[in-house]
């Protein structure tokens, strides 16, 4: 009994001498509320909330991490990856949320992004089935496809919106509304890409990737490091591309009424 206090005691101990540096590394976030409140951006809430919330996720997700990847059972890397579209669609869609169903249409296109990404790695044995290998992987393609289709659907909105006279006399003309809105899809579809795009041709000449310098640290040889940090690219490109264009078209219909007329509803909400 002692002896499981003292290693309970002993766990506490490492945990809070561990914290100290993040929780030191707040000033900067300090930093960042200062000057939204001097810019008045209305931003410090939301900061705030973020890096609490993001304190609290990472210091419990490392503990359930350490479980999933003892696990040899691949319904727990099922669950995990579900999760993650759960909550990736739910974020995507507030992001998007003047579009109706938005968090619904996020979860579907990220799920199809990341899934026929992740099953083509899976059956071209670039990654081995295992935890260790597909959640780190399939977390960074949510990640990059999450962000990528929120901006996706806000801004396809938001050009349907200012250009409605465009699209109305297209429509009157004999468009479909797909032909119609062909010119805003591709609009949004390049202005959300262009992020993904612009970090993969910048790759380690401005920013040092974590997946390769991590390798390297840990002993793995530069080649290797430097093959799996490429596959890394090409998947995030992949599953980001895929999810944007599947958000287009489940999104684009809530646009148009049945008679195939602009949803004035939809586009003029705040």
């Amino acid at each position: 009994m002692d002896t499981m206090g003292l290693s309970g005691s002993s766990f506490w101990i490492d945990f809070l001498q561990g914290m100290l540096k993040p929780a030191v590394a707040t000033a900067v976030v300090a930093m960042a509320v200062a000057l939204s409140f001097i810019q008045r951006l209305g931003l410090e809430g939301e900061m705030v909330y973020s890096v609490a919330r993001a304190f609290l996720q990472l210091s419990v997700i490392g503990f359930v991490l350490e479980f999933i990847f003892s696990q040899k059972n691949a319904g727990w890397i099922v669950l995990a990856y579900l999760f993650m579209v759960l909550v990736a669609g739910y974020t995507a869609g507030q992001r998007a949320k003047h579009v109706p169903r938005g968090k619904y249409i996020a979860g579907a296109s990220i799920l199809v992004g990341t899934s026929l990404t992740m099953l083509l790695l899976i059956v071209l044995n670039v990654f081995p089935f295992t935890p260790r290998y597909i959640i780190p992987i399939a977390g960074m393609m949510v990640g990059n496809s999450m962000t990528v289709t929120g901006v996706t659907m806000k801004k396809l909105r938001e050009d349907l919106k200012i250009q409605k006279n465009l699209v109305e006399t297209a429509l009157a003309l004999g468009a479909t509304p797909r032909q119609a809105t062909l010119q805003q899809v591709k609009r949004s579809l390049i202005i959300a890409l262009s992020p993904v795009l612009d970090n993969a041709k910048t790759v380690g000449l401005i920013s040092l990737p974590g997946a390769m310098t991590g390798l390297i640290m840990g002993g793995a040889s530069p080649l290797e490091a430097i093959q799996l940090q490429i596959v890394v690219m090409n998947m995030l490109i992949g599953a980001s591309t895929v999810s944007s264009i599947t958000s287009t078209y489940l999104c684009w219909p809530t646009f148009f009424t049945k008679a195939y007329q602009l949803e004035y509803q939809v586009l003029n909400g705040d």
